[in-house]
């Protein structure tokens, strides 16, 4: 059934061969838009000449491009998921082509001078394009460019294998039902038994994540965690080193003192002294706090190794974290997560999900059956506004774990909603690609609280990327700073821990009834559990990743083990090799991983401010959210949507405050 402004085939029923085809016809058509621009007399340089044909050329660019680089994350075809990660070298390759196109940058800065009535969209894309040029060294001597591009072509060519890797990892471990002492019936149900009456176990999050929580057994806790955090060491390490250091050259080539300074130039962050004040005076505060945490850590691993009549080693190994953090929800906030369980089927969650985000933002969602997708278990949706029943767009939700699939949660952009030549709008198109685990015969796919909160995450980046109205692709849904991306996303988190949603997005799975407020209310109440753990575990990421990016000859491995160290107080494992698999800093997030925790301030500050007290369900505010922060994407900077929806500049408080830290 065709679907409006949808010409694009989304069973991704494509020859390996046709999608590398049409990834080179893409290519060519685009150069050549490149070198109309470049053959431009200067005095014929305007806005209609340049601007105006780069837009229309990029908006149609991103629109083609999108879905040929992407397929590799989601389609069910081993050769058609190569091709794509091939395609996406060669898109890759060609972007860093285009960004080295010094004649073109020429006509940009000609145009820049002569200083024509522009739109501010379009002036905010030219003063982009410049600085863009001038950080690719556009403004040097023109010996600098061959090795520019070149290394700029390595690095992308190495972090898109780097994650291919980590995605095609396939270990599986053997465990007895005895060694897998402590995991709930259910669990067994979605897990392959061998003949020899032991189950297979993946690295994947379905089987990983509960077994670590859950599993009464240190010995095979620990063999897991090895397996888990030594995925792709051998491959990935040397890539790891060799990204690490070009990006270090590429950075001092272009006058930056490392790589660190470089990629937080444009941020809201500005500079690499901010990030590094930031993260060490948040680690100081969480330090008497973590103390605390621990000490109870230990005092429950003790009572666990008693009643199991096993030695207590008197510390906390990386292994035993997640087991007895999750037990301090259920003994000192009486959360039965197993319990909780049964209250998040899949259906309802997603129901209540869908309708929270409807009421909340004045859309209309509309499943739309008559379509065949890439597999059985998408579903696709058109989101229309709720009172004019303009289209917006369409987005896919593909949930659940299979062999090659992304590994983690997130979403993919596959159309960029902007602004055609002849005046119409293009609708955005989005996917959300998650690992839950999947329906059994008897009963639905059973989701715990984190991966509640982790849909609703990522779904408000889906929103984000549809609700904007941009006029210029570059700037369509989440092409905001780096460090403020997560903040809408995060500060929709809150809607997980307010008890009007969460009852909205529950019922049991058996019988319908509604969670017990008893219940309920200990689940709320946990949200202080393992404050300090959950944050330094972040800022021990964010570290690392920053300081890799600032001393670039400094070994890997080692780097790691010691921030561990410095922020936890703990001794990694000597098998491991966490950097291997960590694949936020080849995926756009290097020295930016600091994000996460940066836009988590704003993201606290935004609901303590306008939905805290009572308005989670408020759609007077809720559109006021969507109009001011969601739709102008990335047309506008960061601080100034905050401004515009805080009515003040953003402050640190809310978010002290959310981490029990006295202000």
């Amino acid at each position: 059934m065709p679907v409006k402004g949808m010409s694009e085939n989304w069973s991704c029923k494509i020859a390996p061969a046709e999608l590398l085809s049409k990834t080179t016809e893409l290519t060519q058509k685009f150069r050549e838009v490149y070198d109309t621009v470049a053959a431009v007399p200067d005095n014929e340089v305007s806005y209609k000449t340049i601007l105006k044909t780069l837009i229309d050329a990029e908006n149609k660019y991103t629109s083609k491009r999108f879905p040929l680089a992407t397929m590799k994350h989601f389609v069910t075809d081993s050769a058609l998921r190569d091709a794509s990660t091939e395609a996406d070298k060669i898109l890759q390759a060609f972007d860093v082509e285009l960004s080295m196109r010094r004649d073109v940058f020429q006509k940009l800065t000609v145009l820049e001078k002569k200083n024509e009535d522009l739109q501010p969209e379009e002036e905010r894309l030219l003063k982009r394009y410049i600085v863009y040029g001038k950080r690719n060294g556009l403004h040097l001597p023109e010996e600098f460019q061959g090795e520019i591009k070149s290394l700029k072509t390595k690095i992308k060519d190495l972090c898109i294998q780097f994650c291919k890797n980590v995605n095609d990892e396939s270990t599986i471990l053997e465990f007895s039902e005895e060694e897998l002492f402590g995991m709930p019936a259910d669990f067994f149900g979605g897990l392959k038994k061998l003949d020899s009456g032991k189950y297979q176990v993946t690295l994947k999050y379905p089987d990983y994540i509960p077994i670590m929580k859950k599993c009464r057994k240190p010995e095979t806790r620990k063999s897991l965690y090895i397996a888990f955090q030594s995925r792709c060491s051998k491959e990935n390490y040397p890539l790891l080193q060799e990204i690490v250091q070009m990006r270090h050259k590429l950075a001092n080539m272009l006058g930056y003192p490392n790589h660190a300074s470089y990629a937080t130039e444009l941020l809201m962050s500005k500079s690499a002294e901010t990030v590094g004040t930031f993260l060490s005076e948040l680690l100081e505060k969480l330090r008497p706090l973590w103390a605390k945490e621990k000490e109870y850590l230990l005092e429950l691993k003790e009572k666990e190794c008693k009643e199991l009549g096993i030695p207590f080693d008197g510390k906390m190994n990386p292994y035993d974290l997640a087991f007895y953090t999750s037990l301090v929800e259920s003994t000192k906030y009486a959360v039965d997560h197993q319990k909780l369980k049964e209250y998040f089927p899949m259906p309802v969650v997603t129901e209540g999900l869908l309708n929270i985000y409807q009421g909340l933002l004045g859309l209309k969602f509309n499943e739309i059956k008559e379509v065949e997708l890439w597999h059985e278990d998408v579903k696709m949706y058109s989101v229309e506004d709720l009172s004019t029943g303009e289209l917006l767009g369409y987005f896919f939700l593909d949930l659940h774990p299979r062999e090659g699939k992304y590994g983690h949660a997130c979403v993919s952009e596959l159309k960029p909603g902007c602004l055609l030549p002849d005046g119409t709008r293009q609708e955005a198109v989005a996917a959300m690609l998650a690992n839950f685990t999947k329906p059994q015969k008897d009963k639905p796919s059973l989701l715990d609280h984190d991966e509640v909160v982790t849909y609703f995450h990522e779904f408000g980046h889906l929103m984000h990327y549809i609700c904007s109205q941009v006029d210029i692709a570059h700037f369509c849904g989440f092409a905001v700073e780096r460090d403020f991306v997560e903040a809408p996303s995060q500060m929709l988190e809150n809607w997980c821990w307010e008890t009007d949603p969460l009852k909205k997005m529950s019922m049991h799975y058996e019988n319908d009834h509604e969670i017990p407020e008893m219940l309920l209310n200990a689940l709320t109440k946990s949200r202080m559990a393992n404050t300090a753990y959950q944050n330094l575990v972040q800022i021990n990421y964010a570290l690392f990743d920053f300081r890799i990016h600032s001393s670039p000859e400094c070994d890997i491995k080692k780097a790691f083990s010691d921030t561990y160290k410095e922020v936890l107080d703990l001794e990694t494992l000597e098998q491991t090799n966490t950097p291997c698999s960590f694949m936020h800093i080849c995926d756009e997030y290097d020295a930016q991983y600091y994000s996460y925790l940066w836009s988590e301030v704003y993201s606290m500050d935004m609901f303590y401010t306008r939905f805290k007290d009572g308005k989670v369900l408020d759609p007077q505010v809720g559109m006021d959210y969507r109009k001011k922060i969601l739709k102008p994407g990335g047309s506008k900077d960061a601080m100034d949507l905050l401004v515009d929806f805080l009515g003040r500049q953003p402050t640190q408080e809310a978010f002290l405050c959310s981490k029990g830290l006295k202000i």
